[in-house]
């Protein structure tokens, strides 16, 4: 293939996460109920917070939205991959691919920016509970939540649209099990400066960043929760601080993992593993992890099952 060919033409091939013929039912099979408790889990969210009028505030209202961001997540990738599997064809379009490129990062920005505004409001919350019901106003949450997806869209839009100007002279086989924009860049035979110094920048800007203001807004809730004479108190401003930093630390540390892995293997499987843990197990486990360490929630989802229940 020649260095001047359209992309709009091109095929990929995704290798997924194991080559072995005798691991795809077992592959498949783990995706499909991971992918299912994903959808199912964060539904659950979703409908609890939205039927339940106490849990209309401005934490569970990033919260569904959290919730529906994971399942978006998910499906843009493992629906794909299990067809892949099923049909035993690994190809894949340019556009449909380059359809995954940019959710696959539009949705960890939203996740990042979110996570950034929960931690603010619990900031507010806890060290501000007097000001509180006048700073997170609906018109406020509601801003913070549209700018977020207008950002997670125009950053997506930008690297995809610098994508589109790539040629391919090489071997298109992609040594994952999604259109990873990084792993795409490996196989261009134009040059990609621009797209490489876009995703460091935007990485710090969008990651270290939020980073930062999490874990300043978790040091002054921490500092605060240590001097609380009351037990009570204590435990009822970490039953919810340590829900959230439990899914923070998870979202974080799986991204982080992924990075150093690439960084210090060269065996393209171990990282298509490694992804697995933040594209597909956190998703998962966020439902979890709020559900089971959150009393209100908890709460919440009895009421809703046994409505649900009381009808059959």
């Amino acid at each position: 293939m020649e260095a001047g060919n359209r992309t709009e033409v091109l095929e990929f091939i995704l290798l997924g996460v194991s080559e072995d013929p005798e691991l795809q039912p077992f592959i498949f099979g783990l995706f499909l109920s991971m992918f299912l408790v994903t959808v199912l889990g964060n539904l659950l969210i979703i409908l609890a917070i939205c039927s339940d009028p106490h849990l209309h505030t401005p934490m569970y209202f990033f919260l569904s939205n959290l919730s529906l961001v994971d399942i978006c997540f998910s499906t843009t990738i493992v629906p794909k991959m299990l067809v892949n599997i099923h049909t035993e064809n690994k190809a894949i379009s340019y556009m449909d691919c380059l359809t995954q490129v940019y959710f696959s990062m539009f949705f960890p920005i939203l996740d990042t920016l979110l996570l950034t505004i929960m931690a603010y409001d619990r900031f507010v919350a806890i060290c501000r509970p007097l000001y509180y019901t006048v700073i997170m106003n609906p018109r406020l949450c509601g801003l913070l939540v549209f700018v977020t997806w207008f950002v997670g869209v125009m950053t997506s839009l930008l690297h995809t649209s610098l994508m589109m100007h790539l040629s391919f002279c090489r071997d298109l086989e992609i040594p994952h099990f999604f259109c990873e924009l990084t792993q795409i860049l490996k196989l261009a035979c134009s040059d990609t400066f621009l797209n490489s110094a876009l995703i460091y920048f935007m990485t710090g800007v969008l990651g270290v960043f939020p980073l930062v203001g999490i874990l300043f807004s978790y040091s002054q809730i921490a500092s605060l929760i240590r001097k609380m004479p009351s037990s009570g108190g204590k435990q009822k401003a970490f039953s919810t601080y340590g829900s959230h930093l439990s899914v923070v630390s998870l979202f974080y540390g799986t991204g982080v993992g992924v990075y150093f892995t690439s960084a210090v293997t060269h065996s393209p499987q171990k990282v298509s593993v490694a992804s697995v843990m933040y594209t597909v197990v956190t998703p998962m486990l966020n439902p979890f992890i709020y559900s089971l360490r959150n009393k209100d929630v908890k709460g919440a989802l009895g009421r809703l099952l046994s409505r649900a229940t009381s009808r059959l």
